[in-house]
């Protein structure tokens, strides 16, 4: 059983919009300390950073419009905690106490990832799917019910009927779609919107990936201040991260699939 959303769900383009931001950060510094929180919906985009930087507001401007397109900006822009900074002083440390547990993407969701970017490269518009077994739920907003019924005849489509979608019917907030991203993966924080110095986004990454290539799962915790988690140093687990980031495109891009692309 396995729920996707596309990128222009709500919630999505909330990720997005904290991923574009820290890429913005990453373009100034190697190693910037930021994190991001948006709450985007009717007509307004509200984002807090933290951040021991300062962020040029035509840019973060310039990315809203970008990914939700006309809406009023309310920019925070405050500094990163004391200790949180001194945290980092001397080289990666894990940012934040956290339990991690990574677990190999199934074939469900492998084929529901492929049905929802099927459907996205279509309509490029807001949509949720399901599948549990073979239960098919499609909820794909600005598509005739009845013609997408003649692509997928054994699916439930749009069950209220024909319907808009978007973030002038709906919120959206970073990191409210953890279950889309990492399918039965589990995390005790979010993966958007921070830097890879936080453990909620480097250690998920490393655990993930360390699934994926052994079958089994992965599970680590950490504390605050740990040079090291599960064995491994902390920096290598960064350095992980940030090969995995690099290589999907940045932050924006790791935003739009999660984990599970």
């Amino acid at each position: 059983m396995f729920e996707k959303v596309n990128p222009s769900h709500p919630d999505k383009l909330a990720d997005r919009i904290a991923g574009a931001i820290v890429d913005i950060a990453y373009a100034q510094v190697a190693d910037p300390r930021i994190a991001v929180e948006v709450l985007l919906g009717h007509g307004i985009c509200h984002i807090i950073v933290e951040t021991d930087i300062s962020l040029p507001p035509y840019e973060i401007e310039a990315a809203v419009e970008r990914i939700a397109r006309k809406v009023a900006v309310d920019y925070v822009e405050v500094a990163q905690d004391r200790h949180l900074a001194e945290n980092q002083e001397h080289g990666f440390r894990c940012g934040d106490n956290g339990i991690f547990k990574g677990v190999p993407v199934t074939d469900e969701q492998k084929e529901l990832t492929r049905i929802a970017k099927e459907l996205y490269e279509q309509y490029g518009c807001d949509g949720k799917y399901v599948l549990d077994v073979d239960r098919l739920i499609i909820c794909q907003s600005n598509a005739p019910t009845e013609f997408l019924r003649m692509f997928y005849p054994h699916a439930e489509i749009n069950p209220l009927g024909d319907w808009t979608g978007g973030t002038d019917v709906d919120t959206g907030a970073t990191n409210r779609k953890l279950g889309s991203d990492m399918a039965d993966s589990v995390t005790g924080g979010g993966l958007h919107g921070k830097d890879l110095s936080k453990a909620d986004v480097s250690v998920n990454i490393w655990a993930w990936l360390k699934a994926q290539e052994t079958g089994k799962p992965v599970e680590v915790c950490c504390a605050i201040g740990d040079d090291t988690v599960g064995g491994v140093p902390f920096s290598e687990i960064v350095e992980t991260a940030r090969t995995y980031i690099n290589q999907i495109g940045g932050f924006e891009r790791f935003a739009e699939w999660g984990l599970v692309r």
